[in-house]
C-alpha cells in the first residue's frame, strides 16, 4: 500500500527550493485555500518528486506558493485525448471517434496553478477566440509500453486536474490541432495529485469548470468513450509512456467556443477546474499578453 492519499508540490514558507508533501487536512480544497490566501499545513516527505516522494520526514511546513505536481522536465511530452465525453462529442456535431483521438502538447506548455498567470499570447489575442477545456489528468507512475486494459492501472500513479487552453480559430484552420493548444502557458495543472488507490472507479470522479464563477462545465466521468485503462493502453501500443508522462483525458460538455452566445477566455477572467475526490480546484486567471 501506498504511504500517501495525495501529493501537492510547492514552494515552503521557510524556503525557496519547492518541496513535495501531502496537506495535513485530508478535506482542505488547497486550490481554493492558496487562492483565499488561508493557511495550508503539509507534512513534508524526502523526496523531490511525487515520482518517487520517499518517506515523511516527520515534519510540517506551510505552503508558499502551489506548483504545478510535476515540473516540466519530468513530464516529456504531454499527450491528450480529443473528443472523449459523449456529450461533448454532441454538441460540436461530430461522429464519435472509433478509436482514441491523440494530439500532443510540449513540456514548456506546462503551467503552474494560481498564482501563475494563464497567458494568452499577443498573436492569438486579436483572434478573441481563447478558450477552456476542463480535463482530467492520468499522471503515469511507472514506464508503460504495449501494456493490456486489464493492467493499465498498474503504470498509473493518479490523478490531477488540467485547463486544454486552446485557440479556435488557430485549431479549425488547420487539420492537426498541436499549434493552436502548445503555446506557453497553455497546461496549467494542479493543484493535488491523488493516489489511485483513493479511487475505487474512476467513473465516480466528477469534474466542473466555472468561467468568473458561473458554473459551464460538469460530468461525471462515466461519459467518458474511452476509458482510463483504454487510453493507457492505446497509447502504450509501440510506445513507451515514461514515468512522469501525464495523459489529458479530453474535455466535457460547456466549452465556450460552442455556446450561445460564445463565452470565450478574455483580459481579467478567472477559469476553475474542480475534480473531486481530494484533487481539488485549479485556478486559472487571464492575462492577454500585451
Amino acid at each position: 500500500m501506498s504511504t500517501w492519499s495525495r501529493l501537492i508540490r510547492f514552494v515552503p514558507a521557510s524556503g525557496s527550493t519547492p518541496v513535495i508533501g501531502e496537506p495535513c487536512d485530508p478535506a482542505q480544497d488547497v486550490g481554493l485555500a492558496s487562492f483565499a490566501g488561508d493557511p495550508i499545513e503539509v507534512d513534508t516527505f524526502t523526496g523531490s518528486s511525487i515520482l518517487d516522494p520517499g518517506e515523511r520526514t516527520g515534519t510540517k511546513d506551510k505552503v508558499k506558493t502551489i506548483l504545478s505536481p510535476l515540473a516540466q522536465s519530468e513530464v516529456g511530452t504531454i499527450r491528450c485525448i480529443g473528443l472523449n465525453y459523449l456529450r461533448h462529442a454532441e454538441e460540436v456535431k461530430m461522429a464519435l471517434p472509433e478509436v482514441p483521438v491523440l494530439f500532443m502538447k510540449p513540456s514548456t506548455s506546462l503551467a503552474d496553478p494560481y498564482p501563475a498567470p494563464t497567458v494568452i499570447p499577443k498573436a492569438f489575442v486579436q483572434d478573441q477566440a481563447a478558450d477552456y477545456e476542463s480535463e482530467l489528468v492520468i499522471v503515469i507512475g511507472k514506464a508503460a509500453k504495449n501494456v493490456s486494459e486489464q493492467d493499465a492501472l498498474d503504470y498509473v500513479l493518479g490523478y490531477t486536474a488540467a485547463n486544454d487552453v486552446s485557440s479556435r480559430r488557430a485549431q479549425f484552420a488547420q487539420s492537426q490541432w498541436c499549434y493552436s493548444k502548445s503555446f506557453d502557458g497553455a497546461c496549467p495543472v494542479g493543484p493535488a495529485v491523488v493516489n489511485k488507490e483513493q479511487v475505487k472507479s474512476i467513473a465516480e470522479l466528477k469534474i466542473r469548470g466555472t468561467l468568473n464563477g458561473k458554473t459551464v462545465q460538469e460530468s461525471g466521468l462515466d461519459d467518458l468513450i474511452f476509458s482510463a485503462p483504454k487510453i493507457v493502453s492505446f497509447l502504450s501500443q509501440g510506445t513507451t509512456l515514461p514515468p512522469g508522462t501525464i495523459i489529458l483525458t479530453g474535455t466535457p460538455a460547456g466549452v465556450g467556443w460552442s455556446s450561445e452566445p460564445q463565452t470565450l477566455l478574455k483580459d481579467g477572467d478567472d477559469f476553475r477546474v474542480f475534480v473531486s475526490h481530494g484533487v481539488g480546484t485549479l485556478i486559472n486567471q487571464v492575462v492577454e499578453e500585451k
